[in-house]
């Protein structure tokens, strides 16, 4: 223990990342070392016994929620279409396409599975990312997981690379991509999966460089798609880039292993100013999956803090809209673009729409119930009314992920609520009891409460898995 603790030490001192501890050092920086490289020294290396109790929790807890928000998104037509599609085009029936009753090829369970999981954007979220991980990481390594018989524990370990990759990826690149235009679930999750599946295949850390370029080859995703069935789209291109640049690295296939920082790569072309100099700077919590947050409303992400403050005034303070003279929110700029849409005509734009979610509380619906965001509801003319008295001020005041919500009401009294949805929770027990939940309510419906319960205890004890297949054999 003295001598591990002693070579961590010397690790830090020299600034270096130390591979196979279950903590980071300063900087992730190496000398003489490409930035890709970095990154896939970083991912290649982790393995089940390096990840402490609470990451082990957290994967738990990823993978449970990603079958569920799946399961709920097999009935969305989307996911009709990407199943008709898969079936037509045919394939070695290798891996489950989730809730379906069927099986295809790798490439094409991880885009059906990759992007059903995101059809009803009720996924996870990465705030330091800027990434939806889940999807993009889950859905790949699973079809690998499930054709090669890997056990719970190799999977556990390539999701933490998974979200290694992601994290520090965003770290060096930056949010300017984003708000270029580009869909980091797309794009940069287009790298977790390559780490994810290149982990999983126990891929060294030069054949999970070259996956990164044959990742980087294939990245897209552009935000002008949110509110059509090409954003979760993105999502499954992600998850089947992966599996694609995974597998060819494997065969030998090559790549420019410098694809980040090289010149016309990845981060050239993808952002304004790019310095590839740009250090890769570690989470402050030493591991991306800390970082990671569930979503307990059915809607897009930075809709969260708008709602939960509506939740506060109507639930906590008493407030009403119909006492109210003015409702006025207060939002980050970026979220003019993201869900903005002043007026939904469908329950999907209706997720991408601040005054619609606020709207939704004060009418008294249930934001975490799917059919609150329906067509029906899209046009409900007494939601309509609702959503007519919101203002919506869009402004670089209040910090990215929060938001202010005030009523001025008409006996003259002003009420107030503040929140931040972007802060990962302390209390994970809490938050099981919660992502468990949110599971029954999706799958139980699909499923039934039998076999839900069934999937619930397998993959709340995953790291018992010898193989994976048990667990595709039940979804």
């Amino acid at each position: 223990m003295a001598a591990d603790k002693d070579k961590r030490a010397e690790l830090d001192c020299n600034g270096r990342l130390p591979m196979r501890y279950p903590r980071y050092s300063a900087p992730i920086v190496e000398p003489d070392m490409s930035a890709t490289r970095q990154i896939a020294e970083r991912t290649a290396s982790v393995r089940y016994e390096d990840l402490p109790p609470d990451v082990i929790e957290l994967a738990r807890q990823t993978l449970l929620d990603w079958i569920g928000v799946a399961l709920a998104g097999t009935r969305e037509d989307l996911a009709r279409i990407l199943r008709e599609e898969a079936a037509e085009q045919g394939g070695r029936p290798i891996a489950t396409i989730v809730g379906a009753g069927a099986r295809t090829g790798t490439q094409q369970a991880a885009l059906v599975n990759g992007a059903t999981s995101h059809a009803l954007d009720y996924d996870d979220a990465h705030f330091l990312a800027t990434t939806h991980c889940g999807v993009t990481t889950v859905p790949g390594m699973l079809a690998l997981a499930e054709e090669r018989g890997a056990s719970g524990r190799d999977f556990i370990a390539a999701l933490a690379a998974g979200f290694e990759a992601i994290g520090a990826v965003a770290s060096y690149i930056g949010d300017k991509q984003y708000r270029l235009g580009f869909h980091s679930t797309g794009t940069i999750g287009s790298f977790g999966s390559a780490a994810s599946c290149a982990n999983l295949l126990k891929l060294d850390a030069g054949k999970t460089g070259t996956a990164f370029g044959i990742a980087a080859a294939q990245a897209a995703g552009i935000r002008s798609m949110f509110g059509t069935m090409c954003k979760p789209l993105h999502a499954g291109k992600a998850a089947q880039n992966g599996v694609i640049a995974a597998n060819l690295a494997a065969r030998g296939f090559t790549s420019n292993d410098a694809a980040l920082e090289t010149e016309l790569g990845f981060g050239a072309t993808h952002v304004p100013g790019f310095d590839p100099a740009h250090p890769i700077a570690p989470p402050p919590k030493e591991w991306y999956l800390r970082y990671n947050i569930f979503k307990f409303h059915a809607a897009c992400f930075l809709t969260h803090a708008p709602i939960e403050c509506a939740l506060d005034l109507r639930d906590r303070q008493g407030a009403a809209a119909d006492a109210a003279e003015k409702i006025v929110l207060h939002i980050q700029s970026d979220a003019r673009d993201v869900c903005g849409i002043p007026d939904p005509r469908s329950g999907l734009e209706a997720k991408f729409s601040l005054r619609q979610c606020v709207a939704s509380v004060f009418a008294g619906l249930d934001t975490a119930a799917l059919e609150t965001f329906s067509d029906e509801r899209a046009a409900d003319p007494r939601l309509a009314a609702l959503r007519d008295r919101i203002v919506v001020d869009y402004t670089d005041k209040i910090p990215r992920g929060q938001a202010e919500l005030e009523i001025m009401t008409k006996d003259a009294r002003r009420l107030a609520a503040h929140f931040d949805s972007g802060t990962p929770v302390d209390d994970l027990a809490k938050q099981n009891a919660r992502v468990r939940n949110k599971f029954r309510r999706l799958a139980e419906p699909i499923l039934g409460g039998k076999r839900a319960a069934e999937i619930e205890a397998t993959a709340m004890n995953i790291e018992t898995l010898p193989s994976m297949r048990a667990l595709t054999a039940l979804i």
